[in-house]
């Protein structure tokens, strides 16, 4: 019930918000606004026109700038900050954490960061240039360099009247590093070890070393999937040389999933992510345009094969009506299956190593539901048409459909990896033509073969 729950909330606080707005009654809007966490309002603000939501915007409390900013996509954010000056972003910058900084400051403009990097004392600048120099989709671009790292040689009592000293910790601290001289990860301690060991015990007699670190050139999916697996709070980070640069927390990680969660639904219409709801009519049509370019093209190679048996159309009326049910069936059965291969890919379920075993099996389930529908399909037309010859055909088709669908679900999108192409953008127009072409072209052939 959580998630219905959570929407239903979100649902309500927009439209109380759009009541407010459209009576010109700000200070409502300014105290529900502020009541909200910063992804929450965030999420109001991506929900509003653009209007609307620069004046909600300029109703968030400064001190919350920051965080808003990094909870909402590039478009949404690069309309907010056109909207604020060169203070305003330097003071939100100066709120954020080292990893949410680096999300934010490329899309500011040049100028300005300029300016928020002179506002940065020379540590914090060196940990965000460090952030920077890693590919975005990479560990190291996750990180926060922010981290409390202590020496194995010293005792429990000395780390504790560190940590008083030092008065604070960064959020999600359920564990220190243990590091040597040079700061080479060694291992962990937890919190709660520290706080009901003897304080006269060494670091290093507790030392849990059982976690492993993440080099900071990992592929953040590979990222997501570990701290799945193994249910981490947060996991440190290292270079080459074991060197710890920092930790990656569980915020960043969901965020993380929720991001490719995202990117596999609107990819698989074309669409990016990061698009705004609001986006302006002219920058949205171009953008649908391209796809839309793109699946006219292939409608035109079906609707090529459909004119090469023209005759046969002509001749036999009742192959056009069930035309449709040979390609429809194709394309759901090819996208189930497409579906599970694109998750398969993202989690790193699908190897050279089951590849053979995968393809098997989906090929016997687009067998067993082409030969099940077939029988279906086929008495439903010859009830209809009284021609056993058209149900054979249909039959037939369909088996042959729905075959080539699971292969193409298998194929199509391991094609498209290696070329370098995400198969959830690219995979549903390739799966579509293919069905589309093979269903037509079977259907059709044999119906001129076996009626004409």
């Amino acid at each position: 019930m959580a998630e219905p729950l959570r929407y239903d909330r979100a649902a309500q606080q927009l439209k109380i918000l759009s009541q407010a707005l459209d009576s010109g009654r700000l200070g409502p809007v300014r105290r529900l606004v502020n009541t909200l966490e910063a992804a929450e309002i965030g999420n109001l603000l991506e929900s509003l026109p653009l209007a609307k939501r620069l004046v909600v915007w300029g109703l968030v409390d400064p001190d919350d700038d920051g965080e808003v900013l990094v909870h909402v996509g590039e478009e949404v954010r690069d309309s907010l900050i056109q909207d604020m000056d060169t203070e305003e972003l330097r003071n939100a910058a100066e709120s954020l954490d080292i990893d949410d900084l680096a999300d934010l400051v490329e899309d500011l403009p040049p100028h300005l960061i300029d300016e928020v990097l002179k506002s940065m004392d020379r540590t914090n600048r060196a940990r965000l240039d460090q952030v920077l120099s890693y590919d975005e989709d990479s560990a190291g671009r996750l990180m926060n360099p922010d981290v409390i790292t202590v020496r194995g040689d010293v005792t429990i009592d000395v780390v504790l009247r560190y940590l008083r000293l030092r008065g604070e910790m960064p959020e999600h601290t359920d564990h220190l590093y243990v590091v040597s001289r040079r700061r080479q990860y060694l291992g962990l301690i937890a919190l709660t070890t520290l706080l009901t060991a003897d304080p006269e015990t060494l670091v290093n007699a507790l030392l849990d070393d059982s976690q492993p670190a993440i080099h900071a050139d990992e592929h953040a999916d590979a990222v997501a999937r570990q701290f799945e697996d193994h249910d981490w709070i947060s996991a440190p980070v290292v270079d080459g040389g074991n060197v710890l640069l920092g930790r990656i927390t569980i915020d960043d990680v969901v965020d993380l999933i929720r991001e490719q969660a995202e990117h596999q639904v609107m990819g698989a219409a074309g669409l990016d992510e990061e698009e705004d709801l609001f986006a302006p009519v002219a920058r949205a049509s171009r953008r649908r345009a391209v796809w839309l370019g793109i699946n006219l093209a292939t409608a035109f190679l079906a609707a090529w094969v459909i004119g090469r048996f023209e005759a046969t159309l002509a001749e036999i009326v009742a192959l056009a009506v069930l035309m449709p049910i040979v390609a429809s069936m194709g394309g759901v059965a090819g996208t189930q299956t497409l579906t599970l291969m694109v998750r398969g890919l993202a989690l790193g379920q699908v190897g050279f190593g089951n590849l053979r075993a995968l393809l098997r099996k989906e090929l016997l389930v687009g067998a067993a539901n082409g030969v099940l529908w077939a029988v279906v399909v086929a008495l439903v037309t010859w009830a209809w048409f009284g021609d056993a010859q058209i149900a054979l055909v249909i039959g037939a088709a369909l088996v042959i459909n729905l075959f080539v669908a699971a292969l193409a679900g298998v194929l199509v999108p391991l094609l498209l990896q290696r070329l370098h192409v995400d198969p959830a953008l690219a995979g549903g127009v390739v799966l579509t033509t293919i069905t589309d072409v093979v269903g037509f072209l079977a259907f059709l052939g044999l119906g001129t073969a076996l009626l004409l």
